[in-house]
């Protein structure tokens, strides 16, 4: 396991600052006591939470063209056909995954192949699983696929406690199926939309793991 390096800069920070309160705490209250043991409590426990919550397991995982892997930790929370306008214009199949604050929070492409489209999108920062998170909140939409049949559209999804998205994906890059893409800060949500035809291997309520699940088949 290692730290994910979007942690790195966070954690030396809050590590400081717990120093640094810890020591004033004992300054300004000599005699704090049972307090001072509490607050050194409370701030070690949240440097350790901080730590863990950008860990980035080492898992073995299989290339295989024919399936969408997980992109994602976390709780399948939507199975459903929708139509998509940003990119393909057609009807699309979407799963949705949430990641809780304990998920691991990298993300990974499903699929091989060139990125042929990407864009940010400034928003709101609703609950992620609601609905209208998909379209309101702050979000980054990634094409990637070898083509046409193959192309999956994923979607980073900021929610209510998230506040930056990071993604690694240029247009025109070639990326390998498992490849990091990218890291949501906090509680977050990605949607996977693939072709009407593939063939759903998960539903509602399905825990899955990034690089490992299967979330679908291409026929």
């Amino acid at each position: 396991m290692r730290i994910h390096r979007e942690g790195h800069g966070i954690l030396l920070k809050l590590l400081i600052i717990i120093i640094i309160a810890n020591i004033l705490l004992v300054i300004l209250i000599p005699a704090g006591g049972t307090f001072a043991i509490a607050f050194l409590f409370f701030t070690v426990v949240l440097y350790l939470f901080t730590l863990w919550f950008f860990r980035v397991p080492n898992r073995s995982f299989d290339l295989e063209d024919n399936f969408v892997f997980a992109p994602a930790d976390g709780k399948v929370v939507a199975v459903e056909e929708i139509r998509e306008d940003e990119y393909f214009s057609d009807r699309r199949i979407q799963v949705s995954i949430f990641m809780s604050p304990l998920n691991v929070h990298a993300n990974y492409y499903p699929v091989g192949g060139p990125v042929r489209y990407f864009k940010y999108h400034p928003g709101n920062y609703v609950v992620a699983w609601h609905p209208k998170a998909s379209s309101h909140n702050e979000r980054t939409s990634v094409v990637v696929g070898k083509d046409e049949q193959t192309e999956v559209l994923v979607r980073q999804i900021a929610g209510a406690v998230a506040r930056r998205i990071v993604c690694y994906a240029k247009t025109g890059d070639m990326v390998q199926q498992g490849q990091e893409m990218g890291f949501i800060k906090f509680g977050s949500r990605v949607d996977i939309l693939m072709p009407a035809g593939v063939k759903v291997a998960v539903k509602p309520g399905d825990k899955v793991t990034a690089r490992i699940s299967v979330i679908a088949a291409f026929n």
